[in-house]
C-alpha cells in the first residue's frame, strides 16, 4: 500500500515503478481519486456548516412568528442531515480508492533488473558445482525406495491430487529436515522460534498482500478464514496494529509450519513427483526492521537460507529476480535455486524478499524512532529457510546411489537417529 502523498510529491518514480511492474496504473488516476475524495469531505463539511446555520436560523424565524419560514429551514436541515448521514457516496469513493490503491504492486528497488518473466532473471552467484554420478540420476519419485516409501496413489485417494503420503525413512528424512533447518535458524542465526495459527483472517492476507488480488490461489473455509499459504502470513502479522519501541528493532521470527496452495493456473505443470503440492512444509524466516537496515538485512536473510544448502552439500545458484517476475509486495528478491541431477535442471527451493514499508502500510505496523516523538512505518522482509519439501526432493536425487538407495547427509544423520542410508526395506 501507498502513501498518497508520496505518490503525489513523486509521480514519475510512481509512474515508472508502475511501468516496471507492468501495471498500467498511473499517478494522475490515483490523484485524481483522491481529489474526488477531498471534493466529497469538502461538500460534507460545507453541508455541516449550513445544517449549524440553518438549526440557529430556526429558532430566530420561530421567534418572530414566522412558521413558514421555520418549516422550510427545517426541511432542508432534514435533507441536509439525510445527506451527510447516507454516507453513500462517501462509501463509493472510499471503497473506489481502496480497491484501486490495494491492487497496486510494490515498485521496485534501484538496481532491480528489468524484465517480464523468469528469462530476464540475473544471476547473482553459484555455490558448488553440479554433482558427477558414475550412473544416470532417477528423478526422486523413481527411487527404489521411493516407489514403497512415497505414495501418490494412497494420497489422491484420500484427497486427490498434488498430494503425497511419505512413509518410514522418508517421512523421518522429512521430519529431520525441518528440524535441522529450525536449530540452525535459531540456534546460528538468531531468529525466535514460533508456532503460529495455521488459520488467519482476511485482515492478515489483506496486511501481506495475498488478498484481495490473490485468493484463486488460496484455501477458503466455511466460516471464513483462510489456510495459510506460508508462515510469512502469520509471522509478519505479529506485529499488526503496533508501534514497537526503536530498541525493539530488529525482530527476527522462524517457523516451520504446513503451507496450503490452491496451485491456481498451474494445471498440466509438474504434474509428477512432490515439485507442486497443495500441501507441503516451509520453514519460513521474517525480519521487521528500521528502513535503513531493510537492504543489508534481505543480504544477511539470504545468508541464512544458503548457509542450509550449504551443510547440507547441495550445489545451487543464487537469482536476481527481474521487475516482471517479482512477487506483489516486493522491492526486491533473490530466488535460490537448487540443482536437481534427475531432472537435470535448477529449481527454486527459497525466495527472500525485501517489501520497504508496503506491507507495514497495509498493517499499520509503525515504531518509535530514538527522539521518543517521531513515528514511522517499519519495513518488513521474508524468506524461504527453506521449502522443506523440495529440500528432501534435492537430497533425494544428489544423494541417489545406484541401488535406488540414498545416503543422508552427515548434518540429518543426528536427527535420523544415526541413520545413514534409507533403503527399501
Amino acid at each position: 500500500m501507498f502513501d498518497i502523498k508520496w505518490i503525489k510529491e513523486n509521480p514519475n518514480v510512481f509512474d515508472e515503478g508502475m511501468r516496471l511492474r507492468g501495471n498500467a496504473t498511473t499517478a494522475i488516476d490515483l490523484l485524481k481519486l483522491d481529489d474526488a475524495r477531498k471534493d466529497h469531505i469538502a461538500k460534507l463539511q460545507e453541508a455541516q456548516t449550513r445544517r449549524n446555520a440553518a438549526s440557529k436560523q430556526i429558532g430566530a424565524a420561530m421567534g418572530k412568528g414566522d412558521k413558514d419560514l421555520a418549516e422550510k429551514l427545517k426541511s432542508e436541515v432534514a435533507e441536509i442531515k439525510q445527506f451527510i448521514q447516507s454516507g453513500e457516496e462517501e462509501r463509493r469513493i472510499a471503497n473506489e480508492v481502496m480497491e484501486v490503491m490495494s491492487a497496486i504492486p510494490n515498485v521496485p528497488l534501484d538496481g532491480v533488473p528489468e524484465g517480464s518473466d523468469e528469462a530476464d532473471n540475473a544471476l547473482y552467484r553459484v555455490h558448488g558445482e553440479k554433482p558427477e554420478l558414475s550412473f544416470s540420476p532417477k528423478e526422486h519419485f523413481d527411487l527404489t525406495v521411493s516407489e514403497e516409501q512415497m505414495d501418490f496413489e494412497a494420497a489422491a485417494g484420500l484427497s486427490g491430487s498434488r498430494f503425497v503420503v511419505l512413509k518410514r525413512g522418508i517421512a523421518r528424512l522429512e521430519r529431520a529436515l525441518g528440524q535441522f533447518m529450525l536449530d540452525m535458524h535459531t540456534l546460528e542465526h538468531g531468529y525466535s522460534e514460533t508456532s503460529p495459527p495455521l488459520l488467519v483472517r482476511d485482515e492478515a492476507l489483506f496486511g501481506t498482500g495475498q488478498l484481495p488480488k490473490f485468493s484463486e490461489d488460496l484455501f477458503k473455509t466455511t466460516d471464513g478464514r483462510w489456510l495459510i499459504p506460508t508462515a510469512e502470513v502469520p509471522l509478519t502479522n505479529l506485529v499488526r496494529e503496533q508501534i514497537l519501541d526503536d530498541k525493539q528493532l530488529p525482530v527476527r521470527f522462524t517457523a516451520l509450519t504446513p503451507c496450503f496452495r490452491s496451485e491456481a493456473g498451474s494445471a498440466g505443470r509438474d504434474t509428477r513427483g512432490m515439485l507442486r503440492q497443495h500441501q507441503f512444509s516451509k520453514c519460513e524466516l521474517v525480519s521487521v526492521v528500521k528502513p535503513e537496515n531493510s537492504e543489508a538485512e534481505l543480504e544477511r536473510m539470504l545468508d541464512c537460507a544458503e548457509n542450509v544448502l550449504k551443510k547440507l552439500g547441495l550445489h545451487f545458484r543464487t537469482m536476481t529476480l527481474c521487475t516482471g517476475d517479482m512477487g506483489f509486495s516486493a522491492r526486491k528478491t533473490y530466488d535460490i535455486e537448487v540443482w536437481l541431477p534427475g531432472q537435470d535442471a535448477y529449481r527454486e527451493i527459497s525466495s527472500c524478499s525485501m517489501c520497504g514499508d508496503f506491507q507495514a502500510r497495509r498493517m499499520s505496523a509503525r515504531y518509535r524512532l530514538e527522539d521518543g516523538k517521531t513515528i514511522a512505518h517499519v519495513h518488513t522482509l521474508n524468506g524461504s529457510g527453506v521449502a522443506t519439501g523440495r529440500a528432501l526432493i534435492a537430497v533425494l536425487e544428489n544423494y541417489q546411489n545406484e541401488d535406488g538407495s540414498v545416503t543422508v547427509p552427515d548434518c540429518l544423520v543426528p536427527y535420523m537417529g544415526g541413520v545413514t542410508k534409507i533403503e527399501k526395506a
